[in-house]
């Protein structure tokens, strides 16, 4: 069989992702087939295609960690699944750019059938993102305070809103007042537009000089020095993302000298690389949907072959909310 699918053939600009029509084989042993209707854009994408971060493999490489669709087929050993189930395919080697997929099905994600395939794209791998952050690698407690940079982002709109849920009080970074007033929308107590005001003293004003219990950064490079001066004494420091480049040259005696501050540099890939730790994971954030401790306010909708368009705008931070492609066929 035929199908479309992106590919990287070589590091670089969105303009590297290369389309193709190509053949798709039978699944393998305890693998499933999926007919993709919905893929999420994550911004470990654009890690990928840049070559920042390792793949099994080496290019040529597929792109995508996150995606929805119905399965169509069974490699032999499969079990859980069945012809028909709605399915998510988070994290593993990245294949959901494209209009059919074979997925390993340890690492797929049955989701309930009235579960819209759009707001799934859209929630599961930024979910999960927000899980493990806010419940796994830090376990934030209410009335905590929390600042959380690019807070009109997908996982920030999602992370926020979960946060509120738990009687956390949070503090949100963004570029412009379009996105302010997502953040708000979102439950932001407090939102910095950084080009306006400088988020250091806002911490302060909010915290009476104490600093905040835990700063989510995905930022880096622009925002880490003065993040780390948010953080109260004993506080922790998650650095999430490098979305402004890397951090670089740090001396672990700062963390020392402002407070004995914890710093950690967590990847969801060691958070959910165990099938269990991802299905507790997964149903956490199902739970969390059917409860409705958040709701997806911004979709940037594009079809699938208009992924480098897509990429481009996220990269100029042209975006709000969650990104979702659709195959057209």
């Amino acid at each position: 069989m035929k199908i479309d699918k992106f590919f990287v053939r070589e590091f670089g600009e969105p303009n590297v992702l290369s389309w193709e029509n190509v053949s798709i084989c039978q699944p393998e042993a305890n693998e499933i087939q999926v007919k993709m209707t919905a893929i999420g854009v994550n911004f470990i994408d654009i890690y990928l295609r840049k070559g920042l971060l390792s793949v099994k493999g080496g290019l040529p490489m597929g792109i995508g960690v996150e995606g929805v669709g119905e399965v169509v087929a069974l490699g032999t050993g499969v079990s859980k699944f069945k012809v028909g189930d709605k399915v998510a395919c988070i994290g593993g080697e990245p294949n959901c750019y494209a209009t059919f997929t074979n997925y390993s099905s340890e690492r797929a994600i049955l989701l309930p059938r009235n579960l819209d395939d759009e707001f799934a794209a859209a929630a599961m791998f930024k979910g999960l993102t927000a899980e493990y952050l806010i419940n796994r690698c830090v376990q934030v407690k209410p009335n905590q305070t929390v600042l959380w940079h690019a807070a009109s982002g997908g996982v920030g709109q999602i992370a926020i809103q979960w946060l509120k849920s738990m009687g956390v009080t949070v503090i949100g970074t963004v570029s412009t007042k379009e996105k302010a007033l997502l953040a708000e929308k979102n439950g932001c107590d407090e939102v910095v537009i950084t080009s306006e005001h400088d988020f250091e003293n806002v911490v302060k004003r909010v915290t009476n000089g104490r600093g905040v219990d835990v700063v989510y950064d995905s930022v880096g490079k622009m925002t880490f020095d003065r993040s780390l001066k948010c953080v109260k004494q004993r506080g922790t420091l998650v650095l999430f993302g490098n979305s402004s480049g890397n951090v670089d040259n740090l001396n672990p005696a700062l963390l020392g000298s402002q407070g004995s501050i914890y710093l950690t540099r967590p990847s969801i890939a060691h958070y959910t690389s165990n099938p269990l730790d991802l299905q507790i994971g997964a149903t956490t954030v199902l739970t969390a949907i059917a409860e409705q401790r958040f709701n997806i306010n911004n979709i940037n909708r594009y079809p699938l072959e208009s992924a480098i368009e897509a990429h481009t705008a996220i990269e100029n931070r042209m975006t709000m909310g969650s990104t979702v492609l659709f195959p057209t066929s």
